[in-house]
C-alpha cells in the first residue's frame, strides 16, 4: 500500500470554498488502475492558516506514479490554478510506503 498527502494552506475565511472546489472536481480516479480511496481531511486552524490535507491511497508506488503521468491526471487538475488566492503558498507533497 502507499499513501499520497498534499497539505495545503489555506486563507482564513476561505475555508468552506476550498472544500467546495474539491466537493465539484471531478478527479477522474475512478478511472486509474491501482486506485483504491481518497479523502479530503481539515486540521487545526491558526490566526495565519487552516491546514488540509488530500490523502490517497494506492495499490503501489507505481500506480501512484502511473497515475501522474497519465491523461486523467492532466484532466483533473487542468483547472487547478483558478483560485490561486485562497492558498497560502504551494501544496507540500508527502508519499509514504506502508511498512506494516
Amino acid at each position: 500500500m502507499f499513501l499520497a498527502m498534499n497539505r495545503f494552506r489555506i486563507a482564513p475565511g476561505r475555508e468552506q470554498e476550498f472544500i467546495d472546489i474539491w466537493k465539484k472536481r471531478e478527479s477522474y480516479l475512478d478511472e486509474v488502475p491501482g486506485f483504491k480511496e481518497f479523502h479530503l481531511l481539515q486540521g487545526a486552524t491558526t490566526p495565519e492558516f487552516t491546514l488540509f490535507a488530500s490523502h490517497s491511497v494506492w495499490e503501489s508506488r507505481q500506480a501512484f506514479e502511473d497515475w501522474t503521468k497519465s491523461e486523467a491526471f492532466r484532466k483533473a487538475h487542468a483547472g487547478a490554478g483558478a483560485s490561486r488566492d485562497i492558498y497560502l503558498g504551494p501544496p507540500n507533497l508527502e508519499l509514504f510506503d506502508a511498512v506494516i
